[in-house]
């Protein structure tokens, strides 16, 4: 699979270049090659039209492995550096931001959203708003988990930051990309994952279930062998599957508007929303709590 895929990144970069020489080429009628006779306006134009698409097509698809590994390392060795999180989601994702915007297209609020565009990042910062809540609301568990862990929306918009790559994408598809960002702390409240190793990888786990992206199944894939080697005892790849079961029977987050929900009982929307609580997740915190301690201060 990267194999063909790191072909098609050869593909993309030949038709960058060369692209319209190659073209220009293919459209020199064979049976008069000294007179240089080319294809008609509108074939060529035809023809220059299905080349920029296959060039788009396989820009948008491309991966760089090489960028993904540099930051996996420096993930191992930092686990709290976000910003390596988003530089292996960007040089992995793929297409994967444009499959998710053809699927809120063909949601009613879904579609609402992406019309209108909204900013909840000034939302979630106010934080006296969030505490004017009811205590057992959504927005008082997102307050109070955000300052229990001394986390801010803005702290994920700088992360996100070291990665920047929007060439290509529509406006749409930027606005997602920001939105599925500023979501990230409120998928932790919704789950009841917490910001522990585990917890982290079990939400990505759910993440990628929900919006599909390579570069996310990619993480886990590292993740798992380092934690399972760390946690022998534990069954680290039924708790990933867990977050993905959950994630298979919840509705989908990217086309909820978490404006208007953040006053609303979090677990009554749970129930209505069909989270369930990540059991295996749970018990592994509570029968591994001093070994999970002792490597979070190692």
């Amino acid at each position: 699979m990267i194999d063909c895929l790191n072909a098609l990144q050869c593909i993309a970069l030949v038709a960058s270049r060369y692209g319209e020489r190659l073209i220009k080429h293919c459209f020199v009628f064979s049976d008069a090659p000294e007179t240089g006779h080319t294809m008609p306006p509108t074939t060529w134009s035809n023809g220059m039209s299905r080349l920029h698409n296959l060039k788009r097509t396989l820009m948008r698809n491309r991966i760089r492995p090489v960028k993904a590994l540099i930051a996996v390392r420096r993930l191992i060795a930092d686990p709290d550096d976000t910003g390596q999180v988003f530089k292996i989601i960007e040089a992995l994702k793929g297409d994967s931001i444009g499959q998710a915007v053809t699927r809120l297209q063909a949601d009613a609020t879904g579609s609402t959203l992406l019309a209108e565009k909204p900013n909840i990042v000034p939302v979630l910062n106010d934080r006296q708003a969030l505490l004017a809540l009811p205590e057992s609301s959504i927005g008082r568990a997102y307050y109070r988990f955000v300052h229990e862990e001394n986390l801010s929306a803005d702290g994920l918009v700088a992360s996100s930051e070291e990665a920047p790559e929007y060439r290509g994408l529509s406006r749409d598809e930027m606005w997602l990309g920001d939105r599925l960002r500023d979501i990230h702390d409120l998928q932790h409240v919704m789950t009841g994952y917490g910001r522990d190793r585990f917890g982290e990888l079990c939400l990505l786990s759910f993440m990628t279930e929900q919006t599909n992206n390579r570069g996310i199944n990619f993480i886990i894939a590292v993740a798992r062998r380092k934690f399972q080697a760390e946690f022998p005892q534990a069954n680290v790849a039924a708790m990933i599957k867990e977050g993905r079961d959950i994630a298979r029977g919840a509705m989908w987050m990217p086309a909820q508007r978490w404006e208007d929900r953040l006053g609303d009982s979090l677990e009554e929307t749970r129930r209505e929303m069909g989270f369930l609580l990540p059991e295996r997740y749970l018990r592994f915190k509570e029968d591994f709590a001093e070994q999970i301690q002792a490597l979070a201060a190692a």
